[in-house]
């Protein structure tokens, strides 16, 4: 089954005629307090689309070289994430607040950044590309000298129809997106509605995890878990969480069954039961109950 994501927005091309300083000054944002990064796709790094993660990007950004020629020794307080995306174009991804280094963590080869995530044009995520210029060897530019860059297009937010129960097939950077994207509101307002028995497959190894939702949790709460922490405070996925913080990208979302709110819990409980005995988690998947 295909991922029920979609893949393609409409896009606005600006032609040149709008700036990367007319969105900062527009936003109310200082340039001097801005960094912008460019990162590619590589394999000591964010190897590909299902790594653009906030909390993917935010661990791999927040290591940095001790050589300073390229990154600036003190820099600035807002940190703006762009993934290159053809020639010169690159895709804003995403800001974190720089709250100073991490002294107790420097290396002689390294150093390390307190950082959290930031809404600093949050609108923008996955919408907005920019034109990074000649000089894309260079991949952090502070605000200042990133001012006169041009913004090429950016994508149109719109709203993105719930496929419905049966066709929901989920990534876990899927997930998030979900979870977090305006796109989707219909999509949570869906999910914080019904009960359900719902399926986690590690695409990795074919090994399946089956959960519930119920009560006031509901699947977007249950959800919504998985989504912030990687394993939801499963004991198996806890494990394979701790073991590599990365494997999560493996997880693949979908649903089982569901239920109505007033559908009691025994009910549920026979359901989630029924499917870890048909698809033989206890004994050979994720289950450790």
């Amino acid at each position: 089954m295909e991922s029920t994501i979609s893949q393609t927005k409409p896009t606005t091309s600006f032609e040149g005629r709008l700036t990367f300083g007319s969105i900062l000054e527009s936003s109310g944002i200082d340039p001097s307090l801005v960094l912008l990064i460019r990162h590619t796709y590589k394999t000591d790094g964010l190897t590909g689309p299902e790594d653009l993660t906030p909390e993917k990007i935010m661990a791999y950004v927040r290591a940095q070289s001790s050589v300073v020629y390229k990154f600036p020794k003190e820099p600035p307080r807002i940190w703006l994430n762009f993934i290159a995306a053809g020639g010169t174009r690159c895709r804003f991804i995403g800001a974190y607040e720089n709250h100073g280094e991490s002294e107790a963590e420097r290396t002689e080869t390294g150093r390390f950044y307190n950082l959290t995530p930031s809404d600093c044009l949050a609108e923008f995520r996955d919408r907005m590309v920019i034109d990074w210029g000649t000089g894309a060897i260079n991949w952090a530019k502070r605000g200042e000298s990133g001012t006169g860059l041009q913004v090429t297009e950016i994508s149109d937010a719109q709203a993105e129809a719930f496929p419905g129960f049966d066709n929901l097939l989920l990534s876990f950077s899927e997930l998030q997106t979900v979870i977090e994207d305006s796109r989707y509101g219909a999509w949570r307002e869906v999910l914080k509605s019904v009960q359900g028995v719902y399926l986690i497959a590690d695409t990795s190894t074919g090994q399946l995890y089956v959960g519930k939702a119920d009560g006031n949790e509901r699947i977007l709460g249950r959800w919504s878990t998985y989504a912030k922490t990687g394993h939801g405070g499963n004991v198996a996925l806890r494990e394979l969480d701790a073991l590599d913080l990365s494997h999560r990208r493996h997880f693949q979302f979908s649903i089982l069954r569901v239920f109505s709110p007033g559908t009691s819990t025994v009910e549920i409980d026979a359901a989630e039961a029924h499917y870890k005995r048909a698809f033989l988690t206890r004994q050979f998947g994720l289950n450790r109950n």
